[in-house]
Order: C-alpha cells, then structure tokens, then sequence
C-alpha cells in the first residue's frame, strides 16, 4: 500500500469512523483480544491479549458498567481448574439453565438438577463443583472513551447480601432498579471484602455519571468491545468427543428384515 493512499484513509474525517465490526471480528478472531479487569490475588489487574499491563494498587476503584450479561453463566471442571491454563471445561452454560448445544458431554438436562450445582459438590466439600459468574462491561472512571473491559464476577462477588451500604453485583443491580436508576448512568465503586480470604467484591453508587459522558458511555455500551465483553467465549481445545461425531446406526442399514421386524412392521404378502 503506497504512503499516498495510507494517508488517504488516515486522514479523511469522512473515514475516521473507527473500525467496523466486520473488520475487527476477522482481525481479532483465534486471538484472546479482549481487554480484561482481573482480581486475582485481591488487587485489580488490567489484562490486554493475555499479558497483564498494570495493576491498580488501592483496594477500590471507580468504574462505569456499560453492558451486561443477562444472566450467570456456569462452568465444571473434572479437576481444579488453574487460571491462565487453557483446559477445556466438561459442561458449560451459557445461560446457567440448561448445557449449551455443543456440550460434548452434558453433565445433567437441566443445572438445577445436576450434582455438581449441589453446594458441598466442590474440592473438599467446599462450595459447587459448577461454577457460577457474570460477565459484564466496564469503563475507568478517569478513563470514560478508553477502553472497554471485561470482568468475570465469580459468584461470590455476584450473590449475597447488602453490608452497610455495599451489595453484591446482581443484588446492587437490584437496588438500583427499585430506585428506578440504570447501572450506566451510575459512578460505582467496586471494592474488596478485606475481611474474606478469597477475592471478593462489593458494589455501591459513588457518584451519578456527569452528563458531558451520558452519550460516551452509551456508546460504549454497544461497542464491539462491549459485546465481546459479555459473551461466555469457552476454550475447547481438548475436548473428548467432536459434536460432529456421527452416531452408530441402531441396525445395519443394509439389513432391511432386521430392520422392519425390529419396527414390527408387516410387509405385504407375508
């Protein structure tokens, strides 16, 4: 591509619209591109195509929820699952309802009634071997336009009970629907549980969202990044059995008495 042409689509305001989704779907795809806010070891971390870029060193921050997955999802591990190491779960849902279709092998028809949703199912008796989390969108106060990041609330952080002021995610969400307010238009701030021994979250309006932002943050709400963000993306990697598999055939197709007397059907004549 000659520099006359690079500069024609650098610098006509015409095309500076930002990339299209088809663009970026092609150019990200095969790739952990999404930019992601962990909490691991009880700090925020700041996670761009895998690599960890910056920590946040207070145990607070202020952020902006753009988007949000609609309900929990859930995922089992046969093992201990370690983070960073790509391992394909057994069952997965997307909807933390039912196995999502390309389950190779489904652990349950239902997650209500599986085994491994039961609390004690978990590594020594310890919570449910399925885990349940929430995906949802955010944006750094101080950092509105930048870029869109995706948290995974592990259901620690997701269900429970308000304390002094503070809630869990889907019980803040709430709180906030009863009052008529919508979770973009609201400053919140995120903020470890110090007295629990694993990273734990809670949720409380800081500040409303001012009005120079309303439209930003709207935006970036139906980005691309956004809705990646919320997506339940499962590696599969290792899977045990293709859902391609072709299934054996009850009787040989070729033996057709077989095949009738096992239907009891009656061929004309007999």
């Amino acid at each position: 591509m000659t520099n006359d042409l690079w500069d024609i689509l650098q610098n006509n305001p015409d095309l500076k619209e930002g990339l299209d989704e088809d663009t970026l779907a092609v150019a990200t795809s095969g790739g952990n591109s999404t930019k992601r806010m962990s909490i691991r070891g009880g700090n925020f971390h700041k996670v761009i195509n895998g690599r960890e870029v910056s920590t946040i060193e207070d145990n607070h921050v202020e952020v902006v929820i753009v988007k949000m997955a609609h309900n929990a999802s859930r995922t089992f591990y046969e093992g201990e699952y370690e983070e960073g190491k790509p391992v394909s779960p057994t069952c997965w849902s997307t909807d933390s309802k039912t196995p999502d279709e390309e389950v190779p092998t489904p652990q349950a028809k239902n997650c209500n009634v599986c085994e491994f949703s039961v609390r004690g199912s978990g590594i020594g008796g310890m919570g449910a071997a399925c885990k349940l989390s929430w995906r949802i969108a955010i944006v750094l106060l101080d950092d509105i336009a930048g870029n869109v990041m995706q948290m995974v609330l592990p259901a620690t952080s997701t269900f429970g009970k308000e304390d002094m002021g503070k809630w869990p995610f889907r019980p803040y969400i709430q709180m906030l629907a009863n009052n008529s307010v919508s979770a973009s238009n609201v400053v919140t701030k995120m903020q470890f549980d110090s007295d629990f021994s694993i990273p734990k979250l809670y949720f409380s309006p800081a500040a409303a969202v001012e009005s120079k932002y309303v439209k930003v943050v709207k935006e970036q709400g139906k980005s691309f990044d956004a809705e990646e963000a919320i997506k339940m993306n499962v590696y599969q990697g290792n899977v045990k059995k293709s859902p391609f598999d072709k299934p054996k055939p009850i009787v040989d197709e070729n033996d057709i008495d077989t095949l009738l007397n096992k239907w009891n059907i009656k061929i004309e004549g007999d």
